[in-house]
């Protein structure tokens, strides 16, 4: 990471990828094959929009973007791609962090230690 707004970006972004993960699952289990409305999934895609502008070429699938709003797609494919989001901004996330303390992990903030603490939220959490 180059700053902590970007920090702060990361981890908003990461939040909601989880939070949309842990709700279209919750619809995907029950019909798996509903469509998505537009409503939801215009918040999904602005989400996707936000992590693959800080996932650059580190995206999960590099010929996708978004999901098009005509072919509205299934709880299940929604699920599917947001639980790569949320794999690939975890990996970034463990590449950018170090251990502070047996308890407090730190951001990397331009190859330093910085005393920003990582979203305890998101440490193994699911």
């Amino acid at each position: 990471m180059k700053s902590e707004e970007e920090v702060i970006k990361f981890e908003k972004v990461q939040t909601q990828i989880k939070g949309l993960y842990n709700e279209i699952g919750i619809l995907s289990k029950k019909n798996p094959n509903d469509a998505v409305n537009k409503f939801k999934l215009k918040f999904i895609n602005q989400s996707l929009k936000e992590a693959n502008d800080i996932l650059k070429n580190k995206k999960p699938y590099s010929d996708f973007d978004v999901f098009n709003e005509d072919d509205t797609p299934s709880t299940s494919d929604v699920v599917m791609i947001l639980e790569q989001y949320y794999s690939a901004l975890e990996k970034m996330r463990c590449t950018n962090i170090k251990q502070k303390d047996y308890k407090t992990w730190v951001w990397i903030i331009n190859g330093k230690q910085s005393n920003m603490e990582t979203n305890s939220s998101t440490l193994n959490n699911k």
